[in-house]
């Protein structure tokens, strides 16, 4: 499968050098020119070179958010990164060798280009780097500022698709702009309010809200690791499955913080959630979009079968985030989108408050991969075992923290 063409452009700014210092990157469509992602962050006392590297990462990891297949053409105004990323020159300076180890990381070599522009073609880049530098001055995060709805196919909508992470472990970057495959226009309002992460957070961040994430219990399928998705047969709990949504629920009750339940309208996940809900005195409110991928033609096979009747299509599949499985209309990327719209207006209905969220391994997965900032394919590096749990709280300033992954304690 083909993937996209883009252009990272990226700039770095240090009014000092060393001094305090800001980096900007934009993401663009190759053939429209269309800007599809901003991004932003003042990083603090820093040399001009360190923070075009910081740019450059920054517009690498945002190209690759939104496929990473795409082909990327990198266009800076710094001949230093553009030299040493090109090969050409070597990497000498001793602060340099890491951040240019950690740009070469995002793609494979293959897929991304560099090329010198002067520096009035680098004028978007440049001047997101000083409005974080202004930011940052100030106190605070950068916003990105409101853009005029663009016209093309990825005009449709815009979404922040989870707080990224920088390769030290620390937030990163404010990013702004639509995701791979666009939201529909009416995720503009949520995307205004998604996790976004920053530097200059203010310290006392209130209350996180906490999704307690509940993959539901066992159907008769699930023994069998038969492909059960959102559009097949809707299989409900087996016996073994109901005795495990009592024990969660039992655990849950016992715990005593839920305030919400939520879940995926499938019986499964419906069943497993009506267990807590009835412990706690609470309704179950259904999620359209927390309901399983839909598996299309591999619905009911075990993994050996469909390696065996769609042996090239499971392998795309495994391989590239914007592939679907055979006869689906739906990929891990346009999965990851809807659980993030939901996800979005769980937080919105509940601030500061800790909502059960029962689903599937997919969304579940998905969900977890948005909150660490890790690439698309790290959903097939987990295990989510039948009525495990895990747990992301959400701040206010859109940092998330991983607090909880496949507890399956209470089934013991």
């Amino acid at each position: 499968m083909a993937g996209a063409r883009y252009v990272v452009e990226a700039d770095g700014g240090s009014r000092g050098n060393p001094g305090p210092a800001g980096y900007g990157a934009v993401v663009r469509d190759a053939d429209t020119g269309q800007v599809l992602v901003e991004a932003a962050e003042y990083i603090g006392h820093a040399t001009n070179n360190v923070a075009e590297y910081r740019g450059l990462i920054a517009g690498l990891r945002a190209a690759r958010d939104l496929d990473p297949d795409a082909r990327v053409e990198v266009r800076m105004d710094s001949k230093l990164v553009v030299e040493q990323m090109s090969g050409r020159w070597q990497v000498k300076h001793p602060d340099m060798r890491p951040l240019a180890a950690e740009a070469r990381a995002v793609l494979p070599a293959g897929q991304v280009t560099y090329g010198w522009i002067p520096r009035e073609r680098n004028k978007a880049a440049d001047r997101l780097a000083n409005e974080a530098m202004d930011a940052g001055r100030l106190g605070r995060q950068w916003e990105p500022a409101p853009r005029a709805a663009a016209s093309g196919p990825a005009a449709s909508g815009s979404a922040v698709s989870g707080p990224a992470v920088s390769g030290s472990g620390v937030p990163g970057p404010v990013v702004s702009g639509a995701a791979d495959e666009p939201l529909p226009a009416a995720s503009a309002a949520s995307a205004a309010s998604a996790p976004r992460a920053g530097w200059a957070a203010p310290a006392d961040l209130g209350t996180p809200t906490t999704l307690v994430l509940l993959r539901h219990g066992e159907t008769p399928l699930t023994p069998l690791k038969r492909f059960s998705g959102g559009t097949g047969s809707d299989p409900g709990l087996s016996e073994k499955g109901r005795w495990q949504a009592d024990r969660a629920a039992e655990a849950l009750a016992a715990r005593g913080t839920v305030q919400a339940v939520v879940a995926s309208p499938m019986l499964r996940t419906r069943q497993t959630a009506e267990a807590t809900a009835r412990r706690l005195g609470l309704e179950v409110r259904i999620e359209e979009d927390l309901r399983e991928l839909d598996f299309g033609a591999w619905e009911g096979l075990t993994f050996a079968e469909v390696m065996e009747r769609h042996p090239d299509d499971l392998t795309t599949w495994l391989g590239s985030a914007r592939a679907r499985p055979t006869g689906s209309a739906e990929s891990l990327t346009t999965l990851a989108q809807r659980v993030a719209r939901a996800r979005d207006r769980i937080i919105a209905r509940h601030p500061g408050q800790t909502v059960l969220v029962v689903s599937h391994v997919s969304p579940i997965k998905s969900l977890v991969r948005l909150a660490l900032g890790a690439p698309p394919d790290a959903v097939h590096r987990m295990e989510l075992s039948a009525a495990s749990l895990c747990a992301v709280q959400y701040y206010s300033d859109g940092n998330a923290s991983l607090r909880l992954l496949n507890d399956t304690s209470h089934l013991r």
